[in-house]
């Protein structure tokens, strides 16, 4: 089912389970333009609002880029005087800001250029898999603007700091191999494969329990952002939760059984 973005940059799908993001803008390699970036925190809380969806996939159209990093044509005028960064900023905000509020599984597939913003927004993503043939690259110090924190605390919280450094001083492309290597992305598969393995994986998660899902994502978020002593009280409320659930007695009751359990999300 295909949903309305209120733009054509950005097509959203809805199959069963399963959601599909797909940044559409082939010709210029899907870049984040701000109207699609716009488009972005409606269609993300309302997946989130419906319990019917319980995977989201984003990845770019046209077999050449996943997205190619903020369209630059647009700085002149938006992103130049501070007023207007100001104001692009705050627009922009809203897009990163809403896979906070998120507590569904979001795996990225990503075939071809995967630069600047289009990683940033694939590392938005719990699990990345890309083709063989994929780049990656965050060319800000070949356009000589600032690098803001956020940013390098998102990239760091899955490369190490000399990897940081050399994709952030370099801006060199790194290679599917490199960015496996460096802990970019999840998996490399072949071009071909691709589809079929971010399905396959989507639906394995999807037919698990929502719940049990939901604390892990907010475990793993907190071990990796909390510090040495994090609060962890939301994560054992949400634990707590799926003891408490219709989910856990199905759970025990298909293993018992040994069938496919069916889980509801309560």
């Amino acid at each position: 089912m295909r949903i309305d973005t209120g733009t054509d940059l950005l097509l959203a799908e809805v199959d069963g389970p399963i959601a599909r993001l797909t940044f559409n803008d082939p010709a210029r390699h899907n870049v984040l333009s701000l109207a699609m970036q716009e488009a972005i925190p409606a269609v993300v809380d309302a997946w989130q609002a419906d319990d019917s969806i319980r995977v989201i996939i984003t990845t770019g159209a046209g077999g050449r880029a996943y997205a190619a990093g903020a369209d630059i044509s647009e700085f002149g005028a938006k992103r130049t005087e501070a007023a207007d960064r100001a104001e692009y900023d705050r627009k922009t905000g809203a897009a990163w800001r809403c896979w906070r509020r998120l507590t569904k599984p979001v795996i990225a597939a990503i075939d071809g250029y995967c630069i600047g913003g289009g990683l940033l927004m694939a590392l938005q993503a719990d699990i990345r898999i890309c083709s063989d043939v994929s780049t990656f690259a965050i060319p800000a110090a070949r356009l000589g603007l600032g690098y803001g924190f956020g940013g390098v605390r998102t990239l760091m919280q899955y490369v190490n700091p000399a990897v940081a450094a050399e994709l952030l001083y370099s801006a060199r492309r790194f290679s599917a191999t490199e960015a496996l290597t460096a802990g970019l992305v999840n998996r490399v598969v072949p071009r071909d494969e691709l589809p079929g393995a971010v399905d396959e994986l989507a639906r394995q998660i999807a037919a698990n329990a929502p719940l049990t899902i939901k604390a892990c994502k907010a475990a793993i978020r907190l071990a990796a952002e909390g510090g040495p002593d994090p609060d962890t009280s939301e994560v054992d409320a949400l634990v707590e939760a799926c003891f408490r659930s219709e989910d856990y007695r199905e759970g025990q009751a298909a293993f018992l059984e040994k069938r496919d359990p069916v889980f509801r999300g309560r």
